[in-house]
């Protein structure tokens, strides 16, 4: 990854609560390519839950970009959101061994987001012990009139059947239920 624009707890809390009355026009994921020569989208599906390994890229009305993504700025991995193209943090997007963007936009599970005007929006901050001082954001959540989702740094743990996760990993997980989400380790 790309180094990203440093930020603080509350230049962060800013731009997540920038979000609320936005609407998201589309959604491209950012997967892995696989395989022997690097040229195959890592599987990202998983029904209730989506694993988009490098994060996502949201296009907002009126054209604005915004990237989620993992990185470790608040001291260890978490989710962190910034105004600005995926391109700004991701190198060989397209190319064998780098990662490939799927358009997630038509998904039924996006469906409820959609163009419809996000509602509340806030950051969900790691509520285990790190030290003085240190806040580290597992996930954002938006919501809107008709539906929610979960953008988490996550990853499903093993198999990802077994229903297990694992969060604060160098990896994006989208849920778009409560019970998911709850199951993810997420608060909601």
């Amino acid at each position: 990854m790309n180094s990203a624009p440093k930020l603080t707890v509350e230049s962060y809390e800013r731009l997540v609560a920038g979000l609320r009355g936005g609407t998201v026009l589309t959604v491209d994921y950012f997967v892995l390519m696989t395989g022997d020569e690097g040229i195959t989208p890592d599987e990202w599906d998983y029904g209730t839950w989506h694993e988009p390994t490098m994060g996502i890229e949201l296009t907002m009305d009126p054209g604005v970009t915004y990237s989620a993504t993992w990185n470790h700025t608040f001291g260890l991995y978490g989710l962190e959101l910034y105004r600005a193209p995926m391109s700004d943090f991701l190198l060989n997007i397209g190319n064998p061994g780098g990662s490939a963007r799927i358009s997630a936009t038509d998904h039924p599970l996006w469906a409820g987001i959609i163009a419809t005007p996000i509602e509340s929006c806030h950051i969900l901050w790691s509520d285990q012990e790190y030290g003085p001082a240190i806040h580290i954001p597992e996930a954002v959540q938006l919501r809107t009139a008709t539906g929610q989702v979960w953008i988490a740094a996550g990853r499903s743990a093993g198999d990802p059947s077994s229903g297990l996760f694992h969060l604060g990993t160098d990896d994006v997980l989208v849920a778009f239920d409560t019970e998911t989400a709850i199951h993810a380790g997420l608060k909601t």
